[in-house]
C-alpha cells in the first residue's frame, strides 16, 4: 500500500479515536440499529422504501431540475447523479467537521440511495413503478429505460440493478463496521483519563 495512503489512514484513525474520547455511545446506537433494520428490509423486499425515501426522491428530482438546461441526456442522468453525489458530499463535509459517526451514517444514507437506484434500474423493461415529475404533463420519462435504451443496454437492466444493489450492501457494511468501531471507541474511553462529557 502506498506510504502516503497508509499515513492518511493512520492519521484518520488517530483523529477518530481522539474524537470518540468521552462521547456518549448509547445515544448513537439507535441510529446504527436503524440502518441495520433498513438493510434487512432492502434485502428482503426490493421495493422497500425507508423513511429517507422522500428526501432521496426530492434530491433526485432536484437533480433533474438543476441539469434541465444541459440537454435531455444530462437532465435524465442528473436525477441519479445528484441523488448519489449529495451523500458523498456529506461524508466529506462531516470529515471537515470531524464528526466521524455522521460520516459513518452518511455511508448508510448513500446505501439507501443505491438501493433506490437499483429498484429504478430493475424496472427499466417492466415499467411498473409509479413515476414522479416536477414538470407535469403526460410525457414522463423513465430515466433508466431511456438511458439503457440509448446505450443499447436495456437487456442488461437486471445485471446493472444487481451491481447497484451490491454497492448498496458494501456502503451499508462500511456504515456498520465504522459505526460499531466508533461506538466501541466511545464505550472503551468512557472511564479512561477522565473523559470529557459530551454528545
Amino acid at each position: 500500500m502506498n506510504n502516503k495512503l497508509m499515513e492518511f489512514l493512520v492519521s484518520l484513525r488517530d483523529d477518530a479515536v481522539e474524537w470518540c474520547r468521552g462521547r456518549n455511545w448509547w445515544v448513537r446506537l439507535p441510529l446504527l440499529l436503524f440502518f441495520v433494520y433498513v438493510l434487512a428490509r432492502h434485502l428482503s423486499d426490493p421495493l422497500y422504501t425507508s423513511i429517507l425515501s422522500p428526501l432521496n426522491l426530492g434530491i433526485h428530482e432536484l437533480g433533474h431540475l438543476i441539469f434541465s438546461f444541459t440537454g435531455e441526456v444530462l437532465m435524465v442522468v442528473g436525477g441519479t447523479l445528484l441523488q448519489l453525489t449529495i451523500p458523498i458530499l456529506a461524508i466529506f463535509n462531516f470529515r471537515r467537521q470531524n464528526d466521524f459517526f455522521a460520516m459513518a451514517l452518511s455511508f448508510g444514507w448513500l446505501s439507501t440511495n443505491l438501493f433506490s437506484v437499483a429498484t429504478y434500474v430493475a424496472d427499466s423493461r417492466k415499467l411498473e413503478l409509479p413515476l414522479v415529475t416536477l414538470f407535469g404533463g403526460d410525457n414522463v420519462i423513465h430515466d433508466w429505460e431511456y438511458l439503457l435504451f440509448k446505450m443499447n443496454l436495456l437487456v442488461y437492466d437486471q445485471l446493472i440493478a444487481g451491481i447497484f444493489r451490491a454497492f448498496g450492501v458494501i456502503s451499508m457494511l462500511i456504515c456498520f463496521l465504522a459505526g460499531v468501531w466508533l461506538l466501541w471507541q466511545m464505550f472503551y474511553s468512557r472511564n479512561k483519563d477522565q473523559p470529557r462529557q459530551t454528545l
